[in-house]
């Protein structure tokens, strides 16, 4: 426990200062249980109150224990040596592992060179730009692009509402996944790349897996971050000047009022994720099943995604036919940020028109055909590689749901 979570601590009569457990110390604690050590809820919960006696709500402490003083708690041999073995894997782990993926304690992440953000801040430093413009004047935009940032902006949107917890982070690493996987499969089908892909070869066995375009990503699970960490009040904006909320610790009583219910919903809520790259993985020959390799998996980063994004749509009007080519005036980075807003307003109205009627397997599905549908023009075959064509807004809200 650090000092910020001390000075807010109020101790439990009869009990010493570092027993004080605060809300997520023990849904981290009863996360490691049930997912790590492998011990139903049903049972570690009832031992909550002589962990916390014996100083032994946090995973740190349980993988330097006595094997007697877990299993007195326990009464068995073999959970008390399953659990000290859970421990001691889970924290090599997250020691090696990116803070923001693996660390229960949910500490900040280095964004910039000597500058650190708390994770509300990260997802806000990751906002992408937005736009006022009614329907009638997006139906008179065009843009000149590549097909894989929209791809890029289909999924990203579309995640917002098959897959609405995720932040903004796990949906930008999710959606450039998918991207990944389509440019390969791409790659495949007109001779520049051969034989099968990492997936197809094995990489990224066991990982959870979700379909995003009708695309199944093999993701890594963010065990303890938050992306409200940093939010002073719920009706405030992140302020990066303001310091981390602090956590209310859980008394006696409160714990006692705790459902199990509760427990369980907290402890099974589904974490953020990243997608994985399990390309990368493969080239750099780094074993998924090992220990050694699962805390540095690579993964695909929201700010790469989100720069993608930002760069990649410049309007139709800003390019010159040429004789046999296409030539682009200067675009500005705030007119290119313009564009991507225009267009990430149609989507979301062509998306959150269908979104009430119909399942999020159907939206998944559909996502993927109207990006088929109004996806810019390209030569055939190796030709068309990275090329650009138009992409009218108006043929992305042409798509909506009528009525």
């Amino acid at each position: 426990m650090d000092c910020e979570q001390r000075r807010n601590t109020t101790i439990m009569p009869n009990e010493p200062y570092n027993q004080m457990t605060t809300k997520s110390e023990l849904q981290d604690i009863l996360r490691f249980f049930t997912q790590d050590a492998k011990i139903p809820l049903q049972v570690a919960l009832p031992k909550v109150k002589d962990l916390q006696k014996a100083n032994l709500l946090s995973i740190v402490e349980l993988a330097v224990a006595d094997v007697k003083t877990i299993e007195d708690i326990f009464r068995d041999e073999k959970t008390a040596k399953q659990i000290i073995s859970a421990a001691k894997r889970v924290s090599k782990k997250r020691k090696s592992s990116d803070v923001s993926s693996a660390s229960p304690v949910k500490r900040v992440k280095k964004i910039l060179e000597g500058e650190t953000l708390t994770p509300a801040a990260i997802e806000q430093s990751l906002a992408l730009p937005t736009v006022d413009a009614d329907v009638e004047d997006l139906m008179k935009v065009s843009l000149h692009t590549n097909r894989a940032p929209l791809v890029l902006a289909f999924a990203v949107t579309l995640l917002k509402y098959t897959m609405p917890s995720q932040p903004l982070s796990s949906r930008l690493s999710l959606a450039q996944a998918v991207v990944s996987a389509n440019s390969r499969s791409k790659a495949v089908s007109i001779g520049l790349e051969k034989g099968p892909s990492a997936a197809e070869d094995g990489w990224g066995l066991g990982q959870p897996k979700v379909k995003v375009m009708n695309r199944e990503i093999h993701t890594l699970k963010r065990w303890g971050y938050d992306a409200e960490e940093g939010v002073d009040a719920p009706s405030q904006a992140p302020n990066l000047q303001r310091p981390l909320a602090k956590e209310e610790p859980i008394s006696e009583s409160s714990q006692a009022d705790l459902s199990q219910s509760t427990i369980m919903a907290d402890v099974e809520k589904e974490p953020a994720l990243w997608g994985l790259d399990l390309e990368s993985m493969r080239s750099s020959s780094k074993a998924l099943h090992t220990e050694k390799s699962a805390g540095g998996l690579p993964i695909y980063t929201a700010q790469s995604a989100r720069a993608y994004l930002v760069k990649s749509f410049c309007s139709k009007s800003s390019i010159v036919e040429g004789e046999g080519s296409s030539k682009k005036k200067s675009v500005t980075p705030a007119e290119k940020e313009r564009n991507l807003a225009l267009l990430l307003n149609a989507l979301d109205l062509l998306h959150s028109s269908w979104a009430p009627y119909i399942s999020t397997e159907d939206l998944d599905r559909r996502s993927w055909s109207w990006y088929v549908q109004v996806r810019p023009e390209v030569d055939t075959g190796v030709a068309g590689w990275g090329g650009k064509g138009e992409v009218k807004l108006s043929d992305i809200l042409n798509l909506r749901r009528n009525g």
